[in-house]
């Protein structure tokens, strides 16, 4: 008798525990949780092609990339358009203008025409007074449809995704329900996205154009700009009216465009890669440097470059730290020495300066004299700080709270110049 009721004993824990489970299931499929349903909004092509234009200057709300051209800084406002900024007196700049681009994440200028994306076009647009903009030609579709997480489908049948519709909801009966994640509900009858408010999942964003760092590089006469598997060459020798000459495929994840002389250095997920561009319409691969995966601006400077890796995003990986590299040799680029950092994104050098931004973890000014030893000389902790433009002394930062300007002439006591504050809608 004692030995068969040992046998029996796991048989009777395995039956408790499995009728447990089943009622802990199915409290949980008859739980009514409290959600968001997410509805894609579309616009036609037609809408978004029209309504390019200066407007009168507005409060910045998500601010994106960081151009510098002359006494005018221009600062992307996510997917909306740029601001332009008067910064003549970096103590107390001036918003003058916007304007107004569906979609734009990207830009950079030449002689006066300004090169910028929206949604899957290409514009050039003559800034030469910002107040009384004009577009002297557009490259239709020259960039793929965004893509969108979560399930979320584009149709260009309807037009663009500019937005979503939100509205409360509750879901019930998980458990039966085979779109269920456990995260999110994707309903492709609506082509909608249901996300629970306690989930740590958000809403649904574009995959492959977000980020805080350059994916247009301007060389000469040529453009550069960074597309679907591989980066797209434009001549832009006629500076009103842009022209499509290659698209050459590059067999990584691309992130960032950095030129430096005549060559592309190009920040990926997975290594810093090296195009000789002496045949500007057909960069030739020239070197590459390895890494795990990871976010991966590149500055140079010289011959140093400076690499920064970030975990936890979307590129993946589990690195947080400053690679800097002796690219003297570009067909064999080499590691120098690692600098562990906190949660690096855009980076800026200038000359020995070198500036990291660390998202939450602050901003950091350091005197790179002697890459095998860095030191940070200050650590400014009350800015979220994704990107930086270093020039002359006055160090431009994109955060999430707004733009700030410091003066880096001391390394060790770098002085707030002026702050233009994010205003929340």
């Amino acid at each position: 008798m004692y030995v068969a009721s040992t046998r029996m004993l796991p048989a009777a824990l395995l039956a408790v525990y499995l009728f447990v489970l089943s009622s802990c299931l199915k409290d949980k499929c008859s739980n009514s949780i409290p959600s968001k349903v997410y509805t894609p909004v579309f616009t036609s092509f037609e809408s978004i092609r029209s309504a390019v234009r200066s407007e009168s200057p507005r409060d910045i709300e998500s601010p994106g990339k960081l151009y510098l051209y002359g006494k005018y800084i221009y600062l992307n406002e996510l997917n909306k358009g740029i601001h332009v900024i008067d910064n003549t007196n970096p103590s107390s700049p001036q918003k003058i203008a916007f304007i107004n681009i569906p979609g734009n994440v990207d830009l950079v200028i030449k002689d006066n025409v300004m090169y910028a994306d929206s949604y899957i076009d290409l514009v050039a647009l003559d800034v030469k007074d910002p107040h009384h903009i004009h577009e002297t030609k557009r490259l239709e579709g020259v960039f793929p449809q965004r893509q969108y997480e979560l399930g979320i489908v584009s149709d260009a049948g309807q037009g663009i995704i500019t937005g979503f519709n939100v509205k409360d909801t509750v879901l019930t009966n998980l458990c039966n329900n085979t779109n269920w994640n456990g995260d999110y509900l994707y309903t492709s009858v609506n082509n909608s996205v249901t996300i629970p408010n306690k989930s740590l999942t958000t809403a649904p964003s574009p995959t492959g154009k977000a980020g805080s760092y350059a994916r247009f590089g301007l060389v000469d006469n040529t453009l550069y700009t960074v597309a679907s598997g591989g980066i797209q060459v434009f001549s832009v020798q006629n500076v009103q009216e842009p022209e499509r000459k290659n698209n050459f495929q590059v067999n990584a994840e691309i992130e960032t465009i950095f030129p430096a002389n005549h060559y592309l250095f190009l920040g990926t997920t997975t290594g810093m890669l090296i195009y000789d561009i002496s045949n500007p319409e057909v960069p030739a691969a020239l070197g590459a440097f390895s890494h795990w995966r990871a976010c991966d601006p590149v500055v140079v400077n010289g011959s140093t470059a400076y690499v920064t890796l970030r975990a936890g995003s979307n590129c993946g990986g589990i690195t947080n730290e400053l690679d800097v590299l002796n690219v003297e040799d570009l067909k064999n680029p080499t590691l120098l020495k690692i600098y562990r950092l906190t949660s690096p994104y855009g980076v800026g050098v200038d000359g020995n300066k070198l500036f990291v931004c660390e998202g939450p973890a602050g901003l950091n000014f350091m005197d790179a004299t002697d890459p095998m030893n860095i030191i940070t000389k200050k650590t400014i902790t009350n800015i979220n700080a994704y990107d930086v433009i270093p020039n002359n002394n006055i160090l431009l930062v994109t955060a999430r709270d707004g733009f700030y300007q410091y003066d880096y002439t001391n390394l060790s006591e770098p002085a707030l110049l002026s702050k233009i504050g994010v205003v929340s809608k």
